[in-house]
């Protein structure tokens, strides 16, 4: 038996690649295993390359693997575009309607099966069931019953009625049947140890946030769709509404974050989520949220640039983009969640932060962490707190004479906070400067009191986790920093290189802005180098570190921008060459 494997299944858009692997995965998740998936896909809604890889393992993962041990091809471009991940005595497993065949440089090692997808799918009544045949022939190689799969089968189906479940439940059983008689040289290798048997969420990150928004008490989303961000606005379409929220899809991203202004201007906990085409056009709004000091909470899905660039690709290049991209200065908050469960967590604390500090909070994801589905152990709801700083609406405020001063000079910069129509608070709100009560005013000594006033909020900033350290080594040989979904790989990869020998440590980002230069500090003097992976061309991440906290000489550069995550052995290898180079010139 086998501790983990690697699954794929490819073919045309369209043709229920998602749901095969849905389905896989689903009934391998409610065994107690720990899933990581991730899907390329092209940009374009139907036709076009598209596959779903899903790493299965006893133990906890979260990184893709180098190789792939199950291939289930829907067509002849699924073998030739990616039988060179298949390690040696890897299976393909092909639909037998167009004839598959190994191209010439595949590994001799690797066996091809023709399995009659689609004519079994035909005999149980449509062609469409041939991901339920897959899934069967799939379940044999990994020597389980069909059965597993028919709760999740039934929860898909049940509405359409027992005679379709029990058809796809059909098509799934003849094809475990099929392999088991045709492929019998090869049952039993692929055989995993039983899964512990726990039940744990199974979800992507967009899911994680939707579901941190809901928890932290936002009521109102206003978006545009764009990809990689849409399942944020659909999956709160479809579920906010039942908290008395609303979710709006405007005419475009400017009107979205200008809505979600005015309604957190309401004292409405309100959001909007896009991706960096959308951020672009978003930036002179949230310019107006931190001159209004205006709580909203931004959600950035990073994927290739620049303009339309990769649209269905992971990238890590908006960075500086959210530090920098606002004219004029401002405060801000950039937080940058690395897995599916801190994206839950960090959402609602994006809501405490915004309204704490009164000023714009983006929460950072790339492609890979937004779109890709991963094992979460069950989310505690009793770590969820609710705080709203110098919020006053509902309050009854004091008489006073003339306007509230909305945006009075305080020692911390932040000021007390009152709702449209309060009585006793009436205040001006425009987006040029202005004075305590909000009433414009170019005055000299006024806009140099705003201004020191606005960005003295984040001086003391308070943020319980700026870093995800794991530092078992005084003397580290090499220190990784990663942000977003590069945790797990850069893990995997770090565990490689301690067994050959080398003393390394990790950090990963995830306060981008305010950067946590006092934190980090210690780690990068006692380190030996520091490589900062990141999914870039420019090295955003790490010239934040050399501008931060220093040590320019140690700090080192790897970086992949090809629109594909890291894999564990390409941190690996990049590490070992530049650490070997590092000793040669000493």
């Amino acid at each position: 038996m086998i501790e983990q494997l690697s699954w794929k299944v490819g073919g045309q858009q369209g043709e229920g690649i998602d749901s095969t692997g849905e389905i896989f995965a689903a009934g391998l998740n409610r065994l107690g295993y720990y899933l990581y998936g991730y899907r390329h896909f092209s940009s374009r809604i139907k036709g076009g390359h598209t596959n779903n890889k899903i790493r299965v393992s006893t133990r906890l993962i979260r990184s893709i693997s180098d190789d792939l041990d199950i291939l289930v091809a829907f067509d002849q471009e699924t073998i030739n575009l990616n039988h060179h991940e298949l390690r040696p005595g890897g299976v393909i497993i092909a639909d037998a309607k167009f004839s598959p065949v190994l191209p010439e440089s595949a590994n001799a090692n690797i066996r091809l099966y023709a399995v009659p997808l689609t004519e079994i799918a035909e005999q149980n009544g449509t062609s469409l069931m041939k991901n339920m045949v897959a899934v069967g022939a799939s379940a044999a190689l990994l020597g389980l019953d069909p059965d597993v799969f028919k709760e999740v089968i039934e929860g898909i189906f049940a509405r359409k009625g027992p005679q379709v479940v029990e058809s796809n439940m059909n098509a799934l059983r003849q094809g475990a049947a099929f392999m088991q008689e045709h492929a019998s040289d090869v049952l039993g290798e692929f055989q995993l140890k039983p899964g512990d048997g726990k039940r744990r969420l199974f979800m992507i990150g967009n899911e994680a946030i939707s579901l941190g928004a809901i928890a932290a008490g936002c009521r109102l989303m206003a978006a545009y769709p764009i990809t990689p961000a849409s399942d944020i606005m659909e999956y709160l379409a479809k579920h906010l509404p039942k908290f008395g929220g609303v979710v709006i899809q405007t005419e475009d991203e400017i009107a979205a974050m200008n809505m979600a202004i005015g309604a957190a201007y309401a004292g409405v906990r309100a959001m909007t989520a896009s991706a960096g085409p959308g951020l672009s056009l978003k930036t002179e709004a949230i310019g107006l949220a931190g001159m209004t000091e205006t709580p909203v909470v931004i959600v950035d899905t990073q994927r290739g640039g620049p303009s339309t660039g990769l649209p269905t690709k992971t990238e890590q290049s908006d960075i500086n983009a959210m530090i920098y991209s606002t004219h004029g200065e401002i405060p801000k908050i950039v937080l940058a969640p690395s897995t599916a469960e801190e994206a839950f967590y960090d959402t609602v604390e994006a809501f405490n932060l915004a309204e704490e500090y009164q000023c714009p909070v983006i929460i950072l994801t790339d492609l890979q962490l937004s779109l890709g589905k991963q094992t979460v152990e069950p989310l505690d709801y009793n770590k969820v707190e609710i705080r709203r700083g110098k919020f006053l609406g509902g309050q009854e405020l004091p008489p006073i004479e003339g306007n509230f001063k909305r945006y009075e000079f305080t020692e911390d910069g932040i000021s007390p906070r009152v709702i449209p129509g309060q009585k006793y608070g009436i205040h001006h709100v425009t987006g040029v400067e202005h004075g305590e009560t909000g009433s414009p005013s170019e005055a000299p000594e006024n806009r140099k009191k705003m201004m020191e006033k606005r960005l003295r909020k984040l001086q003391h900033l308070r943020y319980a986790t700026p870093l995800n350290i794991n530092a078992k080594y005084d003397d580290a040989d090499i220190l990784f920093v990663g942000i977003n979904s590069t945790t797990g790989t850069i893990q995997e990869a770090m565990e490689r290189l301690e067994k050959e020998g080398l003393k390394v440590n990790h950090i990963q980002v995830r306060l981008v802005h305010p950067f946590p230069a006092n934190a980090m500090r210690p780690y990068v003097e006692k380190a030996k180098m520091v490589m900062v992976v990141e999914n870039n061309a420019t090295g955003q991440l790490a010239n934040l570190i050399k501008l931060h906290v220093g040590y320019a000489d140690k700090v080192k550069n790897i970086l992949k921008y090809d629109g594909n995550p890291f894999l564990p052995k390409e941190i690996e290898s990049q590490a070992k060459a530049l650490f070997t180079l590092e000793k040669e010139l000493i």
